[in-house]
């Protein structure tokens, strides 16, 4: 078990949520003050890109916050890579979609180590100006890159439309895509990438992580999975047993 000393961390209903849908996205985890300190510079600092994280003090900041840095421990650990970020843009009135992709690159040999992703909203992003597209529960259904570009609209997806404040914390392996921005403002969504170089076994708070309501959580159905279903579940419980550190709950139930 993992000492609850860090109240930060995430508990065994969030970490069951991660476990099912491949993120989590937590509201209001950011103050408002930080929140304008970024997009202040996300409109005034230059160079943008992978050099924001360099440029703006007020980002480093964000992920200095004890309450981003429990997710980020509940996940991967006190150790962990920074491997790189950026800020992400779409400019008013852009009608085009980016294709599902998945930002791994290759094909993860054991899908039980992954690193995470973290999508950092410093304002308030409306479907209308195109938050990211995700297929939650895709984590698991292995792809390369741009080999699931060819699909369009999938049953079950969503938008990550969010208030200032908000980060989505996602699985490496989790299908998505930029949308259409059909306002007039810039919409801004800042990425960050971290390697796990340890176990993920036992990082968060695994009080309960037998508990009824925990089991419901990773055996919600999502529409794609069709009559693969069984094979994603199966998937599914294997991710939790080696998160809990249990390799052996519910096998003989």
């Amino acid at each position: 078990m993992v000492s609850t000393a860090n109240s930060h961390l995430l508990d065994a209903r969030q970490m069951a949520r991660f476990c099912s849908d491949g993120l989590i996205v937590l509201e209001d985890l950011v103050p408002q003050e930080l929140n304008e300190a970024v997009y202040h510079d996300e409109l005034t600092v230059q160079p943008q890109g992978y050099e924001f994280w360099n440029s703006s003090e007020a980002i480093r900041r964000v992920f200095d916050l004890p309450q981003v840095k429990g997710v980020i421990e509940s996940l991967i650990g006190r150790n962990y890579v920074y491997d790189h970020s950026f800020l992400h843009t779409v400019k008013p009135h852009i009608s085009k979609s980016q294709n599902w992709h998945v930002d791994s690159g290759v094909m993860n040999p054991n899908p039980h180590n992954f690193d995470i992703q973290a999508f950092y909203f410093a304002h308030d992003t409306p479907i209308e100006m195109g938050p990211t597209l995700v297929l939650p529960g895709s984590q698991l259904r292995r792809a390369n890159y741009w080999s699931i570009s060819r699909y369009k609209n999938i049953e079950g997806q969503r938008h990550l439309a969010a208030k200032a404040g908000t980060i989505a914390f996602m699985h490496q392996d989790i299908w998505h895509c930029a949308q259409p921005n059909r306002t007039d403002r810039t919409r801004y969504v800042f990425k960050i990438r971290l390697n796990a170089v340890e176990q993920q076994r036992n990082l968060f708070n695994t009080d309960g992580y037998d508990d009824p309501e925990v089991r419901e959580i990773l055996k919600t159905h999502y529409p794609w999975y069709g009559s693969d279903w069984q094979k994603e579940y199966y998937q599914r419980l294997e991710f939790w047993r080696f998160l809990v550190g249990n390799d052996y709950i519910w096998k003989k139930r």
